[in-house]
């Protein structure tokens, strides 16, 4: 399917954004159960991760963190609040230790120097993985965003030391000339 209609699909389906099909092909590619019973969304605006694991997994409950407001959706506990201050989001830090998913498809803002956004990228995903290792029951999934640059070697090795299983994917709704890439790891 050509880049573009990604979008368009999403808008027929009713998702705020074509990332769910990212989503859709790494989840389908990964052996899930369909007994989520918690799923933690790090940089869940503008909700179409959160959108899809509420369509999908009817059961699961869905707690989504972003500094950007995000609309509400029926099931998803929304917080507006940096991934850095998770732990003083009561509802969330009571679950610590018993998410089966936690995914972010966070990315910072880009400045357009490469080192600065590459070091920005990097400290983001080092938070998102190590949030991962504290919520997940073991087992647990992590899937998140990141980018194809001089950082992500480093980054896989630091998430090797706290996940049994890494991998990467480059999902076919990723635009082709786009950087980014998902990390999967398995707690």
């Amino acid at each position: 399917m050509h880049a573009d209609n990604w979008a368009s699909k999403a808008k027929k389906m009713g998702y705020r954004s074509r990332a769910v099909f990212k989503l859709e092909e790494i989840l389908n590619k990964v052996v899930l159960n369909n007994k989520l019973k918690n799923v933690l969304d790090i940089g869940s605006a503008p909700g179409g991760w959160s959108q899809y694991i509420i369509k999908r997994y009817k059961k699961a409950r869905v707690y989504a963190v972003d500094v950007l407001e995000m609309d509400p959706i029926e099931g998803v506990n929304f917080f507006q609040e940096s991934v850095e201050n998770i732990n003083n989001i009561d509802e969330i830090n009571k679950l610590k230790g018993k998410f089966n998913l936690v995914i972010s498809d966070i990315a910072p803002n880009l400045s357009g120097i490469s080192t600065i956004d590459n070091e920005n990228i990097f400290e983001l995903n080092q938070l998102t993985a190590k949030v991962a290792k504290d919520y997940l029951v073991n087992n647990g999934i992590l899937i998140m965003k990141t980018f194809q640059n001089n950082m992500l070697k480093i980054l896989r090795k630091e998430m090797e030391l706290s996940f049994k299983l890494v991998q990467t994917y480059k999902p076919a709704a990723s635009k082709k000339q786009s950087g980014e890439i998902y990390l999967f790891g398995v707690k």
